[in-house]
């Protein structure tokens, strides 16, 4: 059994993405993060970075006591090692994946994010970190859509864990302001991914956790007021 720590971000999609595709038992904890709830002690002591997805893997491989994990693309690499799917034996596909992993992990997340949060949340608008953002995040669908022209999924015929994590970074991408029209060959990949039943079941749960709303100012604050001294306290 899986425990899934989770709320409704992208981040947060990559795992229930891999958890229905596996068939991997799991439950979901909800952790409302526009509510503080990353905060709890409990939470922290799987997560310290203080941010979802986490896990706990009760039943490890090597039959000893829970494992807890946090950080998206660890927890991806785990449960693919750990089920044997969507990761590939053959040492170079296998490389290939872990490139484009990392490079959702360092690139494409980080960089849709300050999008997000310049482009929706911020409470002035900066014209130049929007344009910086929305620049950058374009620059990487290129990459993305350049590399998928020979190809049906990011290491080649076969969908992955590198596929799981970057496509709920392109699900809000009219949010992003960028026009998938643009990537056509990122496009087809993005629609073969929306249409796997596993991807409408991950989704679907979200929907039933939390249905999409705007922030109110209680939970920017929560969300976008984190310092030094939010860790010390807790």
């Amino acid at each position: 059994m899986i425990d899934l720590y989770y709320w409704t971000t992208p981040n947060g999609h990559k795992i229930t993405l891999f958890l229905e595709e596996s068939g991997l038992p799991y439950r979901i904890l909800p952790i409302n993060i526009g509510k503080g709830e990353q905060f709890q002690p409990e939470f922290l002591r799987i997560a310290p970075n203080n941010r979802i997805p986490a896990i706990v893997d009760t039943q490890p491989a090597d039959g000893g006591a829970p494992i807890p994990m946090f950080e998206s693309g660890a927890i991806l690499l785990y449960l693919a090692e750990k089920s044997g799917r969507f990761l590939s034996a053959d040492p170079r596909v296998r490389l290939e994946t872990l490139q484009w992993l990392f490079w959702q992990m360092g690139g494409l997340g980080p960089m849709a994010g300050q999008n997000h949060h310049f482009g929706v949340y911020a409470p002035e608008t900066i014209p130049y970190a929007i344009d910086r953002y929305v620049k950058e995040t374009g620059r990487l669908y290129a990459v993305l859509n350049k590399h998928l022209a020979d190809r049906a999924f990011i290491a080649g015929d076969d969908y992955s864990i590198a596929d799981m994590a970057c496509y709920p970074w392109i699900v809000p991408y009219e949010r992003q302001r960028q026009n998938l029209s643009d990537f056509p060959n990122l496009a087809r990949w993005f629609e073969a991914i929306r249409q796997r039943p596993a991807t409408v079941r991950a989704y679907a749960l979200a929907e039933q956790i939390n249905k999409p709303a705007p922030l109110d100012e209680a939970a920017k604050q929560v969300l976008f007021g984190q310092d030094a001294k939010t860790v010390n306290k807790g």
